[in-house]
């Protein structure tokens, strides 16, 4: 969803609310790219620590990278703010944005919808930082699909193994058994996209410092072949 800005949720895969938006949306795309500074994003399944990485690396290079704030109809968390942590509407809201065109990408996961608006995006731009966004894989196929204009650098979060992920998870606390169930479910569907090459990056966050260290010199160093392989989950299936 840090610098101040951030969205760091824990959003899975949902489904497309409304069709592909229309040229509107992507002269506004087009500018972000004309920038020449080339947007991040990140994606990977709740509870692989993508929060904490990407809150080390605001607080390292304040002036260096922004972060897109998303829209969600959800309900605030303990401890989130308004404008800080999302943008929170209401659902008729969220629909008239997307109407209007305002999102570059959208979804719904577990009856909230998600997204991010064209506006967050240009915020970032106009900043001159470095764009970073937090989407799920729906929005990464979105993006690559509508949107490749943007030449984003895709790097995908990845727990060591699916058992690590259920020990983070149920750890939060925070997490209803269905909620749990249908989390693990949007992670595996995550793991297997992964698997597709979908990724320029992959980063295994088994180790905090390490996975930070991973993360730092791809984004700022430029240093792709420092990146990690995905892991095996094949026998965990």
């Amino acid at each position: 969803m840090p610098s101040t800005c951030s969205s760091l949720r824990p959003r899975q895969e949902g489904s497309r609310l409304f069709p592909r938006p229309n040229s509107s949306i992507l002269h506004v795309g087009m500018s972000v790219a004309a920038g020449l500074i080339r947007p991040i994003v990140i994606c990977g399944p709740s509870g692989t620590g993508k929060s904490t990485l990407l809150k080390k690396l605001f607080i390292d290079y304040p002036d260096k990278f922004g972060f897109s704030i998303s829209h969600t109809t959800r309900a605030p968390r303990p401890g989130e703010s308004h404008g800080v942590s999302y943008h929170f509407v209401t659902r008729d809201d969220f629909v008239d944005l997307v109407k209007r065109d305002g999102f570059i990408e959208h979804a719904e996961f577990s009856g909230n919808m998600y997204g991010t608006s064209v506006q967050a995006v240009e915020d970032v731009k106009k900043g001159g930082k470095m764009c970073i966004l937090d989407i799920d894989t729906q929005g990464v196929k979105l993006i690559k699909a509508n949107h490749a204009y943007l030449n984003p650098l895709y790097v995908f979060i990845s727990p060591p193994s699916i058992a690590s992920l259920k020990t983070r998870l149920t750890g939060r606390g925070t997490e209803s058994a269905e909620s749990m169930s249908a989390r693990l479910a949007a992670a595996v569907g995550e793991l297997e996209y992964a698997k597709s090459g979908a990724f320029d990056v992959v980063v295994v966050n088994d180790d905090l410092e390490r996975a930070y260290n991973v993360l730092r010199q791809v984004i700022v160093e430029g240093k792709t072949d420092e990146a990690d392989k995905l892991p095996d989950f094949s026998s965990e299936a």
